[in-house]
């Protein structure tokens, strides 16, 4: 859960938040970590909670037992992609390698508009500064297009985050896909 209560505090606000907008949570369907807190409070609050979980790390990861809705698939990517198909938009919390895997592939598919969902990012305690820091960095040597960097949705209050990807529209692919054909050549 990390070494701040903030963390806790906050994922516990958003769990809550979303249940009494009526935003169904889907997540990776475990109990423990801040991820379990979100589920928790979420439930409590009378929300709409679905996990997705490979089978294989059903008892590894600690199933949480009193979801909506736990969805059993094969495999990591499955699971991603199942999580994906049923979301209306990505959150990434303070977390480690999973929390970067998700984050890095939503931000890719949003980018080559494989589908046009917000991602936000709730910068709790400033935890996301240095990977800011680095996309900020890609825009100054040219491997991110600001507008794409732009598109991420970042704050470190829950409402406003929340309010500002019920605000999103999707950045339009035509004219950086030809600019970087043109850059190729």
């Amino acid at each position: 859960m990390g070494n701040n209560p903030a963390y806790k505090d906050e994922a516990e606000k958003l769990g809550i938040l979303l249940a009494n907008k009526n935003i169904k949570l889907v997540y990776g369907g475990g109990n423990v970590g801040l991820m379990g807190v979100l589920a928790d409070s979420n439930l409590q609050a009378r929300g709409n909670c679905i996990g997705v979980m490979p089978g294989r790390l059903i008892d590894l990861e600690i199933a949480h037992d009193n979801l909506t809705e736990l969805i059993v698939v094969d495999s990591m990517h499955e699971r991603k992609g199942k999580m994906a198909e049923l979301s209306d938009g990505f959150i990434a919390m303070p977390g480690g390698f999973g929390t970067l895997d998700e984050l890095a592939e939503a931000l890719t598919y949003n980018q080559l508009r494989l589908y046009d969902k917000p991602v936000g990012i709730l910068n709790i305690n400033g935890y996301f500064d240095h990977i800011l820091d680095f996309f900020d960095r890609g825009v100054e040597e040219k491997f991110v297009r600001a507008e794409h960097r732009n598109n991420i949705i970042v704050s470190d209050d829950t409402e406003e985050l929340l309010r500002k990807m019920m605000e999103y529209k999707p950045v339009t692919i035509g004219k950086w896909i030809d600019e970087i054909k043109e850059e190729r050549q």
